[in-house]
């Protein structure tokens, strides 16, 4: 299992969290060396058009236009500030869903607790080393972090790799690889993990195997650590086609399913969040994957939106 693999395969099977990364940094930096030739309004208006879909308004270009003319701001100062608009985050069109759910999945794996010791379930990250968890932000350091994922000749064709990693160094700390399914945890002590996290995993197992993967994660935290949980919103899938959206999938649950689940492996939820808002979709009865894109980021309506996620604990004795 991968992460990045439920949007891989909805728009574009072979890109990975690590071009989505490099994709932006690349904007960024051709953002001065692409556009140096331009005039300032020009400039401006480039920018609006590749980023907010639209030409610039009179308070844009009293906002931007004379820093960019007179060189104390530049094209990649302006693409910055854009990012970080209210109408980037809310309004401005996306067309494709797979970087708009890893956008709003990096947002999910950002706002985890910290925690000393984490086992990842299904965290390789396709062509990167550094894993899922590291390369989608997580914020915190940490003494160990565990990715338990398949070999690579074991997986599905849309997820192999021509590699098996070992301990990989990285700026948060060690990563640790290790190569079995997700639903045998039997190697991992009692209460030796702070974190157990499983992205875009559990619906690629059985449902009484995520069961056991569910009371094993209960196991293995201590006392008060957290699990961690993002996952495909069937009531919303439903919308999108008949079928499971990825042919590696299982089971894709709803919010009451997934809830059960928790609950039965003695898990405390303590957050409930949709990612990505599709609730026009659903009451209309018709996909709109413009209107999905768009609405990226965390929800309190969690039933309405395309993937569901949530924030776990193991209740203190």
């Amino acid at each position: 299992m991968v992460t990045g693999r439920l949007s891989d395969r909805l728009r574009s099977p072979r890109s990975t969290a690590k071009a989505l990364v490099r994709r932006a940094q690349a904007k960024a930096l051709g953002a001065d060396r692409g556009l140096a030739g331009l005039a300032p309004e020009q400039q401006l208006s480039v920018l609006y058009e590749l980023l907010l879909g639209r030409e610039p308004d009179p308070a844009g270009m009293a906002s931007y236009l004379p820093g960019l003319r007179d060189g104390s701001m530049s094209a990649s100062d302006l693409a910055e500030w854009i990012y970080a608009s209210s109408e980037w985050w809310t309004v401005a069109p996306f067309t494709e869903l797979a970087p708009a759910l890893h956008f709003s999945r990096s947002l999910f794996v950002r706002s985890l607790p910290r925690a000393r010791r984490i086992l990842d379930l299904g965290g390789t990250a396709l062509g990167s080393d550094k894993g899922a968890m590291v390369l989608m932000g997580y914020p915190y350091a940490f003494e160990e972090l565990v990715v338990v994922d398949l070999p690579p000749d074991d997986r599905n064709d849309l997820y192999k790799e021509t590699v098996a990693r070992d301990l990989i160094q990285t700026e948060l700390g060690p990563v640790q690889y290790r190569y079995h399914s997700m639903s045998d945890l039997s190697g991992y002590g009692d209460e030796s993990f702070d974190l157990v996290y499983s992205g875009q995993s559990i619906e690629h197992v059985p449902v009484d195997e995520a069961e056991r993967v569910l009371s094993a994660a209960a196991r293995i935290l201590r006392p008060g650590g957290h699990l961690a949980l993002d996952t495909p919103n069937a009531r919303v899938c439903r919308v999108q086609q008949p079928g499971f959206i990825d042919p590696d999938h299982d089971h894709e649950y709803t919010h009451g399913e997934m809830m059960d689940k928790l609950q039965g492996a003695g898990l405390e939820v303590l957050e409930a969040k949709g990612l990505n808002l599709a609730a026009r979709s659903v009451a209309e009865g018709t996909f709109s994957i413009r209107e999905v894109a768009t609405n990226r980021g965390l929800f309190a309506e969690i039933e309405d939106c395309y993937l569901l996620s949530y924030l776990c604990r193991k209740p203190a004795r």
